[in-house]
């Protein structure tokens, strides 16, 4: 049906059809249902003329997404399972972030994200698994290398996003903490020391998941979606940017209220 939205959720990952336009999506998921917690969300328009074997896409239907009373349905959920996998870059759109209050940030693709001259990353995870992990590579290289065939651990595609050290991309075993809101600090520090110190480990796991909530204020350049042979970056907007264009977004971005 013409007027079909497809979606692809990454906490948890599924895909999921809709007649609500993505804002209102957005809001939906966040906090549009009694029968859920409270939560963010964060999620990609998928081509809606994408189709595949592995999904259920008969049931995307004008009946099927009309309630009764006429009004469009908020969704129809077509798998919950390896959804990542099965859906190339090509067929991915924009990103949209959701506040757990409702508030939705469009973001759309971009280039590549600035080259800089540092050692030491840290990125989240997002989909299809969902650690923390301090690394040597920039974010481009990252993804290459989890995507990689030659690896003994590696996916076909993953969702991830960098974010902020602040002093300790420079000085893990020293520098201010500062506004930084991650646990486990120690363990922090000792992967960052570890990898800074030219182990040989291009990668360390800092933390095994993702907690309910991705802090938003803490994403440093942006998101990605890496393939092998390809990605996808969604630069996220400055500080600046934030504040004088995305200002309801960002004042709710900055708190974490939890289910």
């Amino acid at each position: 049906m013409s007027d079909a939205h497809l979606y692809l959720v990454l906490i948890p990952e599924s895909l999921v059809a809709s007649q609500l336009e993505p804002e209102a999506f957005g809001a939906y998921l966040a906090v549009g249902s009694t029968s859920r917690s409270r939560g963010q969300a964060i999620y990609f328009e998928v081509d809606p003329a994408f189709r595949s074997d592995a999904f259920p896409m008969s049931l995307v239907t004008e009946s099927a997404l009309t309630k009764e009373d006429g009004s469009p349905k908020n969704s129809l959920y077509l798998s919950a399972y390896r959804v990542l996998e099965h859906i190339p870059i090509r067929a991915i759109g924009d990103l949209f972030l959701a506040t757990d209050d409702g508030r939705v940030l469009r973001l759309k693709r971009g280039g590549d994200p600035p080259h800089e001259e540092r050692l030491l990353h840290l990125y989240q995870e997002l989909c299809p698994v969902r650690p923390g992990v301090a690394s040597t590579l920039d974010a481009v290289d990252f993804g290459r290398f989890i995507t990689a065939s030659e690896n003994p651990v590696h996916f076909p595609r993953l969702v991830y996003s960098e974010l902020i050290l602040r002093e300790l991309a420079s000085d893990p075993q020293h520098g201010r903490i500062g506004e930084l809101p991650y646990t486990n600090l120690g363990h922090l520090r000792d992967g960052l020391t570890l990898l800074q110190a030219g182990s040989g480990k291009k990668n360390k796991m800092i933390y095994r998941r993702l907690p309910e909530d991705l802090s938003f204020r803490t994403v440093r350049n942006g998101f990605f979606i890496a393939e092998q042979g390809g990605h996808a970056y969604y630069p996220m907007p400055t500080v600046e940017q934030l504040e004088h264009e995305h200002y309801e977004w960002w004042k709710s971005a900055q708190v974490l209220r939890g289910g």
